[in-house]
């Protein structure tokens, strides 16, 4: 039972793990990933673990629970930094003009914008080439010192910390792609003084190739800086507070 404890918690936060938790992994493999990685776990979490009291019924019942609200929450804390870079993907993929090009989702089988599924499957194999996964393990070890198995969680600590990480993430994408909304911003006031001035042609579908070709242009030479900065800003977040 108690192994089954740091299941929950270790499993919960590899169900919203991104990369292990996309539809495009196997269900048998994240199961026998988790399991492997639950094991491989216990000799350091064992000494936590052996003092938890698991002969009520009732008591086990909240153990269960309050594990898998903790590893959820460990694997969302993650996932905001993927979602929020995947949202202004898909939001310079609008302002660039390339909005309207979808393919399949990278993560998902929803579709997406081209450079969403660029900059979402170039970040994640970074992350993992950085061993990202490697600091969710370590996470999950430490949180059993920080959160001890108990029965009972804090929500509004926990509440306090999501809106910490989600607003820390989407303020660091908007840093990252202040450049592009510039850039759309002047191309955009442009063209919009352009169609005032000779309203006889047709403006924008003649600028349209112009601002994708500056668009593009524009990510080719800021895409490793993005990138860059993007890990180092998710690698000093801390899930616990």
């Amino acid at each position: 039972m108690l192994v089954m404890l740091a299941f929950c918690r270790v499993g919960a936060c590899f169900l919203v793990l991104p990369g292990i938790s996309s539809s495009r992994v196997p269900m048998q493999v994240r199961l026998l990933l988790v399991i492997a990685i639950t094991i491989a776990m216990l000799g350091q979490i064992w000494p936590l673990l052996s003092t938890t009291d698991i002969s009520n019924p009732s008591l086990l019942a909240r153990l269960v629970v309050s594990e898998t609200v903790i590893g959820v929450f460990i694997g969302l804390c993650v996932r905001f930094y993927l979602l929020a870079l995947g949202f202004i993907a898909t939001a310079l993929g609008t302002v660039i003009g390339f909005g309207n090009l979808m393919g399949p989702g990278f993560e998902e089988t929803e579709p997406q914008a081209a450079i969403g599924t660029l900059l979402t499957m170039a970040a994640l194999l970074l992350l993992f080439i950085f061993d990202f996964h490697h600091a969710v393990i370590r996470s999950l070890i430490a949180s059993y010192a920080v959160v001890p198995v108990s029965g009972s969680f804090e929500t509004d600590v926990y509440l306090a910390n999501l809106t910490e990480t989600l607003k820390e993430s989407f303020s660091l994408v908007l840093r990252l792609a202040s450049p592009f909304i510039a850039y759309a911003l002047i191309m955009n006031l442009m063209i919009g003084i352009l169609n005032k001035l000779t309203p006889q042609i047709p403006i924008y579908f003649i600028s349209l190739p112009f601002l994708i070709f500056g668009g593009l242009l524009l990510l080719y030479f800021s895409l490793p800086s993005f990138l860059s900065l993007f890990i180092d800003g998710f690698f000093e977040f801390k899930v616990f507070r």
